[in-house]
């Protein structure tokens, strides 16, 4: 493994890139502190030998990783858990409790997905997703802590992504490991007039109502530092706060606007973004900028149709 894939941002903090679909689109962390770890997402199967070598070159043991932590059952955050559960046997999975039965079982999250890429795309993405025994997982309640060496991690429900999401609280940095809940920073996202943070209304289970209380919930904190798996640490601000909270809203007018029509809505959403971004970095080319949301523009419109389509 090459040093490009995993950034050390301080603290025991590693981010480490999955490797899913291209480099620098899925990250994952790993936590240590007292000789004990935490991996907050997992990637896919395929993230499991990236993480392996990367605890060989910390020197770090197999048995001081402790816990397992899928911000939620999407397979980009947890494909990788059933193959990390069996290289860790000393480890738990905790996950949020309308997930758990997923990971135990994830026949469903399976199909789904099969269905929508095909048999050969799924075992090229994901490989096999590997059933987690259940005398191992803990279903988190929201508000309830663990320890990683002694240093406590508090976990809140955060739906409005999906119902099955939580984000992690790590005191010693003032930061959250937000999963999807903060949304999406590439580094491409990273201008000169600041990071933009692009929401994420993938399939199936945006709220809107839920994702304003959720942002809200993560603001209060008045957290320093954002761990996004789309991509890597961040500095929190309020602006990036306000901005997301804005796009809520965009979007919500969007898929009225729209009448549901996904292919409509991905363009707006497009058009939306660019408009925000080139108020804060005017010298940009707008073509590249707006292009470069194209991939999360289709996956937020289909996302936007299903909840249009529950109204």
């Amino acid at each position: 493994m090459t040093a490009s894939l995993v950034a050390e941002l301080g603290d025991g903090i590693s981010s480490i890139d999955a490797l899913y679909l291209r480099p620098g689109l899925v990250s994952f962390y790993l936590l240590e502190h007292n000789g004990e770890c935490a991996v907050i997402d997992t990637g896919t199967v395929h993230s499991v030998p990236i993480l392996e070598s990367h605890l060989a070159a910390r020197g770090i043991a197999a048995e001081q990783v402790r816990y397992i932590i899928p911000t939620h059952v999407h397979l980009d955050h947890a494909g990788g858990a059933g193959a990390m559960m069996q290289r860790f046997p000393d480890a738990t999975l905790l996950v949020h409790p309308q997930g758990a039965r997923h990971l135990i079982d994830p026949a469903k999250l399976i199909a789904g997905s099969i269905a929508v890429y095909g048999e050969e795309l799924f075992a090229e993405l994901y490989g096999d997703v590997i059933p987690v025994s259940a005398e191992r997982v803990i279903a988190v309640e929201d508000g309830q802590s663990f320890s990683v060496g002694g240093r406590p991690l508090l976990f809140r429900h955060t739906p409005g992504h999906a119902d099955h999401h939580f984000c992690v609280w790590d005191e010693q940095t003032r930061g959250w490991f937000a999963g999807d809940m903060f949304g999406i920073c590439y580094r491409e996202f990273r201008l000169p007039g600041g990071n933009f943070c692009m929401l994420s209304t993938t399939p199936t289970q945006f709220r809107p109502d839920a994702m304003r209380d959720s942002l809200r919930l993560l603001g209060a904190a008045q957290p320093k530092r954002i761990f996004l798996n789309h991509y890597g640490g961040i500095d929190y601000s309020d602006a990036q706060l306000a901005t997301l909270l804005d796009q809520v809203d965009g979007y919500v007018d969007i898929a009225a606007r729209c009448e549901g029509d996904a292919t409509a809505m991905e363009e707006a959403i497009m058009d939306f973004s660019l408009a925000t971004v080139l108020a804060q970095n005017p010298q940009l080319d707008p073509e590249a900028v707006r292009e470069g949301f194209r991939f999360d523009a289709q996956l937020n419109a289909q996302g936007l149709a299903v909840w249009r389509a529950r109204q």
